[in-house]
Protein backbone atom coordinates (compact mmCIF):
# COMPACT_ATOMS: atom_id res chain seq x y z
CA UNK A 1 0.00 0.00 0.00
CA UNK A 2 1.37 3.38 -0.96
CA UNK A 3 1.73 5.67 2.04
CA UNK A 4 1.32 9.44 1.78
CA UNK A 5 3.54 11.43 4.18
CA UNK A 6 1.59 13.68 6.53
CA UNK A 7 2.46 15.73 9.57
CA UNK A 8 -0.73 16.21 11.56
CA UNK A 9 -0.85 15.58 15.29
CA UNK A 10 0.66 12.13 15.80
CA UNK A 11 0.08 11.07 12.17
CA UNK A 12 3.17 10.64 9.98
CA UNK A 13 1.80 8.71 6.98
CA UNK A 14 -1.56 7.49 5.67
CA UNK A 15 -2.54 5.09 2.91
CA UNK A 16 -5.64 3.45 1.49
CA UNK A 17 -6.46 0.28 -0.47
CA UNK A 18 -9.83 0.85 -2.16
CA UNK A 19 -10.23 -2.75 -3.30
CA UNK A 20 -9.74 -4.12 0.23
CA UNK A 21 -11.29 -1.07 1.95
CA UNK A 22 -8.25 -0.82 4.23
CA UNK A 23 -6.91 2.39 5.73
CA UNK A 24 -3.39 2.38 7.13
CA UNK A 25 -1.91 5.04 9.42
CA UNK A 26 1.64 5.40 10.75
CA UNK A 27 2.00 7.28 14.02
CA UNK A 28 4.92 9.34 15.27
CA UNK A 29 6.10 6.49 17.54
CA UNK A 30 6.51 4.19 14.50
CA UNK A 31 3.34 2.18 15.13
CA UNK A 32 1.38 1.29 11.99
CA UNK A 33 -2.33 0.58 12.36
CA UNK A 34 -4.69 -0.83 9.74
CA UNK A 35 -8.44 -0.15 9.80
CA UNK A 36 -10.84 -2.40 7.88
CA UNK A 37 -14.17 -1.56 6.28
CA UNK A 38 -13.28 2.07 5.51
CA UNK A 39 -15.17 3.46 2.53
CA UNK A 40 -13.69 5.69 -0.16
CA UNK A 41 -15.74 8.68 0.96
CA UNK A 42 -14.16 8.52 4.43
CA UNK A 43 -10.70 8.18 2.85
CA UNK A 44 -11.27 11.20 0.59
CA UNK A 45 -12.46 13.33 3.51
CA UNK A 46 -9.57 12.16 5.71
CA UNK A 47 -6.79 12.54 3.16
CA UNK A 48 -8.04 15.97 2.08
CA UNK A 49 -8.73 17.29 5.55
CA UNK A 50 -6.88 20.33 6.83
CA UNK A 51 -7.34 18.90 10.33
CA UNK A 52 -6.42 15.27 9.66
CA UNK A 53 -5.56 14.41 13.28
CA UNK A 54 -8.94 15.65 14.52
CA UNK A 55 -10.74 13.88 11.67
CA UNK A 56 -8.89 10.65 12.52
CA UNK A 57 -9.75 10.91 16.22
CA UNK A 58 -13.42 11.79 15.58
CA UNK A 59 -14.26 9.59 12.59
CA UNK A 60 -11.83 6.68 12.35
CA UNK A 61 -10.01 5.75 15.55
CA UNK A 62 -12.93 4.14 17.37
CA UNK A 63 -15.33 3.68 14.45
CA UNK A 64 -13.54 0.87 12.57
CA UNK A 65 -11.95 -2.46 13.45
CA UNK A 66 -8.21 -1.99 13.91
CA UNK A 67 -5.18 -4.26 13.65
CA UNK A 68 -1.64 -3.33 14.64
CA UNK A 69 0.59 -4.03 11.61
CA UNK A 70 3.88 -2.97 13.18
CA UNK A 71 5.17 -1.30 16.28
CA UNK A 72 8.07 0.96 17.13
CA UNK A 73 9.78 -1.71 19.25
CA UNK A 74 9.77 -4.20 16.34
CA UNK A 75 11.21 -1.56 14.00
CA UNK A 76 13.85 -0.58 16.55
CA UNK A 77 14.84 -4.22 17.07
CA UNK A 78 15.11 -4.81 13.32
CA UNK A 79 17.30 -1.73 12.88
CA UNK A 80 19.62 -2.85 15.71
CA UNK A 81 19.79 -6.38 14.31
CA UNK A 82 20.71 -4.97 10.90
CA UNK A 83 23.57 -3.02 12.47
CA UNK A 84 24.87 -5.56 14.98
CA UNK A 85 23.41 -8.90 13.90
CA UNK A 86 21.13 -11.24 15.81
CA UNK A 87 22.28 -12.74 19.08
Amino acid sequence: MEMKPINAGKLRAIGYDARERLLQVRLDDGTTLQYSGVGEAVWRQFSGSGVAWSFYRDNIEEQFAVQRVSSASAQDTSALEALFGKK
